[in-house]
Parts: C-alpha cells; sequence; structure tokens
C-alpha cells in the first residue's frame, strides 16, 4: 500500500481489504453456531463485545504494529506470509463445507464473555487478512492524514459489525441456510485465493520471488 498519494484507488482496496479482514462475513457462520442457544439481548450483547474487542485490538495493532515489527525484527512480506499462512486454514475449513452438526456439541454450559472475545472477536471478526493489513499499513502511513484514513476506515466497518451483530435475529430470518452453506463454501474458496495472494506477495517483499510475480 503506498500512502504517498491519497486517492479513490487507494481507499477503496484499503476499505475492501479491511471489510474481508474485519468485516462480518467470516465471522457471520461461526457467530450463528457458537450463539444459537443464547436469547436475543444475550445475543446482541455478545455481538457488542465482540465487535469492541476486535475493534480496540485492530487500533492498538495500529498504533504498535511499526514499532513491533522493529523490535521483532521482522517485516511486511514476513507479517504477509504469516497471515496468508493462518487465513488459508481457516478458508480451507470454510470451503470444505460444513463436516459436523453444531448443535450436537458437547453441552457444557458457555460463557457468552469468553466466546466473545475468542475465537468470535478474534480470530473470526478479525482475522488474519485484518491483522495483516493494519500491522502493514502502521508501518506504511506517510502521514497525520493517512493514518487518519486507516482508523476512519476501520471505524466504518466497525459501524457495520455493530448494525449485523447487534440485530442478528432479525437478519438470520432472513437467511436461508441452504444459501448461507453455499455462500460461505463460495467465500472460502475467494479467501483461499485471497491467502494465497498474501504468501505470494510477501515472498515478493521478502525477494523470494521475483516481484512481478508477487502482483
Amino acid at each position: 500500500m503506498d500512502f504517498t498519494v491519497i486517492d479513490a484507488a487507494l481507499v477503496g482496496k484499503l476499505l475492501l481489504l479491511l471489510l474481508v479482514g474485519l468485516g462480518p462475513k467470516i465471522a457471520l457462520v461461526p457467530f450463528l453456531e457458537k450463539t444459537h442457544a443464547f436469547d436475543t439481548e444475550t445475543k446482541a450483547r455478545i455481538g457488542r463485545q465482540m465487535v469492541l474487542v476486535a475493534v480496540v485490538t485492530a487500533l492498538i495493532l495500529f498504533a504498535s504494529g511499526a514499532l513491533l515489527m522493529r523490535l521483532l525484527h521482522i517485516t511486511g512480506g514476513a507479517v504477509a506470509v504469516a497471515g496468508g499462512i493462518i487465513l488459508a486454514l481457516i478458508a480451507i475449513k470454510m470451503a470444505s463445507g460444513p463436516t459436523e452438526k453444531p448443535h450436537e456439541e458437547t453441552e457444557l454450559p458457555v460463557d457468552p464473555e469468553k466466546i466473545a472475545v475468542f475465537p468470535l472477536a478474534v480470530p473470526y471478526l478479525l482475522n488474519p487478512v485484518g491483522i495483516t493489513v493494519v500491522i502493514i499499513a502502521s508501518g506504511e502511513v506517510v502521514s497525520i492524514a493517512s493514518a487518519l484514513l486507516v482508523i476512519g476506515l476501520i471505524l466504518i466497518v466497525a459501524a457495520l459489525d455493530y448494525v449485523v451483530f447487534t440485530n442478528i435475529d432479525a437478519l438470520a430470518k432472513r437467511m436461508k441456510p441452504a444459501s448461507l452453506i453455499v455462500s460461505e463454501v463460495v467465500f472460502g474458496i475467494l479467501l483461499t485465493a485471497v491467502a494465497v495472494q498474501l504468501v505470494v506477495s510477501g515472498l515478493g517483499n521478502l525477494g523470494i520471488i521475483t516481484p512481478t510475480a508477487a502482483h
């Protein structure tokens, strides 16, 4: 990402990446599976906490990402490769479709506070794409305006998440299970491609492959 010139292309690219990395799609099915036994009010409370934790984590990573990379002696390329590998694991699971019935899990007490943080906030809502984008952006912003752009887009995506996950029962009534499964598989395949691109771009930045192959 080149923040030297803030234009529509940069805004569009960053917004798209954040919609994938912090948007509601990847977290939607896990949220429905993990909260199916709760009432509407509890689901909304879990949704609020999940969004809050994910957004605060994203903002902390953006504020400290560049410093962390320096302290750990890692580069944006290494972050991209790592994010791509972890995303691939999640995406392949999505693309494989449901292999078990979520409602047949062991009937153990579930703490809403805990599942809102893990695994719903991280790594489903703030997933490897979001973490990678935020950390890399932290190291590449060149001005206050570019930093405010990243923060503003994070908050815009967070607002969308808030609307979706605090009104999940109303939305769930409009979702057909079959279409939801199909969309999961299709999106899983697309995310696998995103994961591959992250790895390729990271390897290109590290000089392991030729730069032309990384685009």
